[in-house]
């Protein structure tokens, strides 16, 4: 008998940072593999600048609530977003900032990453457009939450044709920064966050 999913995962940061399209792409892979999902979307007044988030729930029964309420996964991409939102992350949880624009946390989770994650994609990509998928990435293949394989094909259903090649490039560079990160702490294991 297969183990039972349900895990809660909020993406957080600012307008124009494609957090909700990283969400959608998200909830499609966890479909691809065959789980129930939500996803849900906020964001501020402000199309570029206001705040923005997406929720994902993915579980392997029937879904009762549709919002995420303490995660397992907080993923942010600016300061504001992390002190809004990190109170919310379930003990135990994974947090996973971007240093490009968060510089403190106010509360330390023991599964923490700090990544300069769009001052990398400036770098390495020669954008900051691909942050999104690039963190997003990076927090799937820490997690294990969904299978690469069907993020990789959400990503080349989601994503315009245009665009394919650099949000591939990313996914692949987010994918390598991550098992660096789990190699320099010894773990080559997914990180199994703690039940609700």
């Amino acid at each position: 008998m297969s183990k039972l999913l349900f895990k809660e995962i909020r993406l957080s940061g600012s307008g124009g940072q494609g957090l909700i399209l990283g969400g959608i792409i998200l909830a499609k892979a966890a479909v691809i593999d065959g789980n129930r999902v939500t996803q849900t979307q906020s964001y501020g007044p402000e199309s570029r600048g206001g705040y923005s988030r997406a929720d994902v729930i993915i579980s392997s029964e029937e879904i009762n609530f549709p919002e995420a309420i303490r995660q397992d996964i907080l993923l942010s991409l600016t300061q504001e977003a992390c002190d809004k939102y990190v109170l919310d992350l379930k003990n135990g949880g994974i947090l996973i900032v971007d240093t490009t624009f968060v510089k403190h946390i106010a509360v330390q989770a023991p599964n923490t990453y700090e990544l300069a994650f769009t001052d990398i994609a400036q770098q390495e990509l020669g954008t900051q457009l691909v942050t999104n998928i690039l963190s997003i990435s990076f927090l799937v293949r820490i997690s294990g939450i969904v299978n690469e394989k069907s993020f990789e094909k959400a990503i080349r259903e989601s994503v315009k044709p245009a665009f394919l090649d650099l949000n591939l490039k990313a996914m692949k560079l987010g994918f390598s920064l991550a098992s660096k990160e789990m190699k320099l702490r010894g773990n080559n294991e997914e990180i199994e966050v703690e039940g609700k």
